[in-house]
């Protein structure tokens, strides 16, 4: 069983418009929304101003360490339209974007990719706009 992930309602909801979007635009344009829709149904929802500020939230810019290969990665996670790999933003759509999204500093978790499954820990997160007072993000 996976461990309980933690989702603002704020988040929440702005990823089920997502999705909702996203579905109706045809497959190319759907990327890992299945995947999101299961994040998003077994997530513990908290109020914006009652998440822990370890917790890997929308806009929140975070610390990875893949566990298989112990290269570590430090991305935002970001809505699709503002997805920049080269500048370190990955979108919710990506495959670990959806894999990241409402884990906590030391967590570890285990995510589909195109290439098999990668398995990776929380190690750091930098920013968190929910901690930083910034509920506009």
């Amino acid at each position: 069983m996976k461990k309980s992930i933690y989702i603002t309602s704020q988040d929440k909801q702005r990823l089920q418009d997502l999705l909702a979007e996203t579905a109706a635009s045809g497959p190319r344009q759907q990327g890992d929304w299945e995947a999101l829709a299961d994040e998003l149904r077994r997530a513990v929802i908290v109020d914006p101003k009652k998440i822990p500020s370890d917790v890997i939230t929308m806009n929140s810019r975070a610390e990875l360490r893949d566990l298989d290969t112990e290269e570590t990665v430090v991305f935002t996670l970001v809505f699709p339209w503002e997805a920049d790999v080269d500048l370190g933003k990955i979108s919710i759509l990506a495959p670990i974007g959806s894999g990241m999204l409402g884990y906590r500093v030391g967590d570890e978790f285990e995510w589909k990719v195109p290439e098999g499954v990668r398995r990776m820990k929380v190690m750091k997160v930098y920013y968190q706009p929910e901690a930083a007072g910034d509920f506009d993000r």
